[in-house]
């Protein structure tokens, strides 16, 4: 059996808690959720969910380009956004970043983010090479 690496993403943000950016277990990544914060700032990205959102997924291309992937090996994505009504709003900017054969997906709402987000987004990746 394969054995878990954790990944380090340098220019994502840094973890709000006790967690790893992303765990690779041989061909397989999982990723941590990803708000929208600034790694330059630490703060969420001015300018709403939108703003947030690409943000958000910024981090989620880093922290898989720091474990080998990228948003073209994504298989699975949950999104959590703090009010379901932003819906459309997430689903367009995630649209320019899964526009070939995008990853199944789920989106839910929940109670609330860290640091107030809108949106946070995690990802399954499966290495094409493996």
């Amino acid at each position: 059996m394969p054995e878990k690496q954790v990944i380090i993403a340098e220019r994502a943000p840094k973890a709000i808690g006790p967690y790893s950016a992303a765990i690779r277990n041989g061909s397989m990544i999982f990723t941590s959720g990803q708000v929208g914060v600034n790694p330059q700032t630490g703060e969420l990205a001015p300018g709403g969910v939108a703003a947030q959102t690409r943000q958000a997924l910024q981090n989620l291309q880093t922290v898989l380009e720091a474990a080998g992937a990228s948003l073209g090996e994504v298989v699975k994505t949950t999104v959590f956004l703090s009010d379901i009504n932003d819906y459309g709003s997430v689903n367009s900017i995630y649209a320019e970043f899964f526009d070939q054969k995008p990853p199944a997906r789920s989106a839910v709402q929940v109670a609330a983010l860290p640091k107030g987000a809108a949106v946070e987004i995690e990802a399954i990746a499966i290495l094409a090479d493996e």
